[in-house]
């Protein structure tokens, strides 16, 4: 038996579901247009210099909000308090005198999102443990991506319309391409309503009335095949800093809709879909499997292209080394005039270029080094009997063991 959490909508009128039709989703250009509009309304209107008292009050906040750490439990309220202060400082602004209903709402809008876009990074998923949750709803839809049905959801065959799904996917999955409340919260408006006209459509070719029975299975069934990340983060960030008086009517019914789909799936075990429970357990067992064996192979493919790329390294510093010129450092009297000094014959004006010599020298002895250790014997020996031609009998000493046992590249010096 299918348990949808059905109960928690059966107060729900259905109408608020059949005021919705398409021409609604053919308005979103004007809507992302209006919101647009209303933002740079409202940064116009704080470059004015009658609103310089409400600047401050803004910047004050995020200062005072930033300098202390995350408590999630008390964020929102200090949020949703500011923006009832700043409201009514707005509406007897000398800027908003004569301004309409609208136009307080428009610069409500704008605020919101000033506030919170510079907030985001400290309230967005500030609590660890969001983190952790999302990662867990995250691997669980991906092992029931590989087995769920629609049928086992209980979703009628009318209704199975892979087109109008994967509309409402891609509108969910713009969650994360937004940081203002409002705008994630659109995102989730957008899913639902053509999950709505769905099953309004549906409904008039079958002529039987569209139910809320039907929209959560669906909405929960497009939620799985989307996979949204960080959704239990996303939901909580609406929950907390979108404006009361704007989760309403449409916005909170859809809203918490997609909480309670997020609740079923983190609750979902056999019981919960039309499928046999021992079934269910083998199809997740086969998921874990399989996905196991996956990041298994993706973390062998890495180490195989890492041995690759250091092996090509290899080669190339092999080929370089072979270059006579390379060895010609390492020979008395070209590069390195002080190979034969004595410490008495040196001066205070020799420090500087013995420094640079000495930096010259443990970065091409690192180099060396690591370049000899990703050889295989066969390349190795031929290599070291070729440094040994060359004169470099001390690193050929330390490079024996591959891993030189001091990586102290200094000489002893005469005192």
């Amino acid at each position: 038996m299918l348990l949808l959490l059905l109960l928690q909508f059966q107060s729900l009128l259905i109408s608020l579901n059949s005021s919705y039709n398409w021409d609604s989703m053919n308005m979103d250009s004007e809507v992302s247009t209006s919101r647009s509009t209303s933002f740079h309304d409202f940064l116009n209107r704080m470059r004015h210099p009658a609103s310089l008292d409400l600047v401050r009050s803004i910047k004050s906040f995020i200062v005072s909000f930033s300098f202390y750490p995350p408590k999630p439990e008390n964020d929102g309220k200090r949020v949703q308090d500011f923006f009832l202060s700043m409201e009514a400082t707005i509406r007897d602004h000398p800027l908003w005198t004569s301004a309409s209903e609208e136009d307080i709402d428009c610069a409500m809008e704008g605020l919101e999102k000033y506030i919170m876009t510079k907030l985001f990074s400290r309230t967005f998923s500030a609590s660890p443990e969001d983190a952790k949750i999302d990662n867990e709803i995250s691997e669980k839809i991906c092992l029931l991506q590989t087995f769920l049905k629609p049928e086992h959801l209980d979703i009628p065959p009318s209704l199975h319309n892979e087109s109008s799904w994967l509309l409402a996917e891609k509108e969910l999955l713009k969650i994360n391409a937004f940081k203002a409340p409002h705008e994630k919260l659109l995102s989730i408006m957008n899913c639902c309503r053509i999950i709505n006209n769905l099953l309004l459509n549906a409904a008039m070719t079958e002529r039987v009335p569209a139910g809320a029975d039907d929209f959560l299975p669906v909405l929960i069934y497009v939620t799985i095949k989307a996979n949204p990340p960080r959704l239990h983060s996303n939901l909580n960030f609406i929950k907390s800093y979108r404006r009361q008086a704007k989760l309403i009517s449409e916005a909170e019914y859809y809203f918490t809709n997609l909480v309670s789909a997020k609740t079923f799936i983190v609750d979902l075990n056999a019981k919960s879909l039309s499928m046999d429970e021992i079934k269910f357990e083998e199809s997740m067992q086969a998921a874990k499997l399989a996905e196991k064996v996956t990041r298994e192979s993706s973390s062998t493919c890495q180490m195989s292209q890492q041995e690759k790329n250091e092996c090509s390294c290899s080669k190339k510093m092999h080929d370089k080394l072979d270059d006579t010129e390379v060895f010609q450092v390492l020979q008395p009297g070209t590069n390195y005039p002080y190979m034969e000094a004595k410490s008495k014959e040196l001066t205070v004006g020799d420090v500087e270029i013995l420094l640079i010599h000495y930096k010259d020298l443990v970065a091409k002895y690192t180099i060396l080094c690591k370049a000899i250790s990703c050889l295989s014997t066969s390349e190795r020996e031929p290599l070291l009997r070729h440094l040994e031609k060359q004169g470099a009998a001390t690193l050929l000493s330390q490079q024996r063991g591959i891993i030189p046992e001091t990586s102290d590249p200094h000489p002893h010096q005469d005192n």
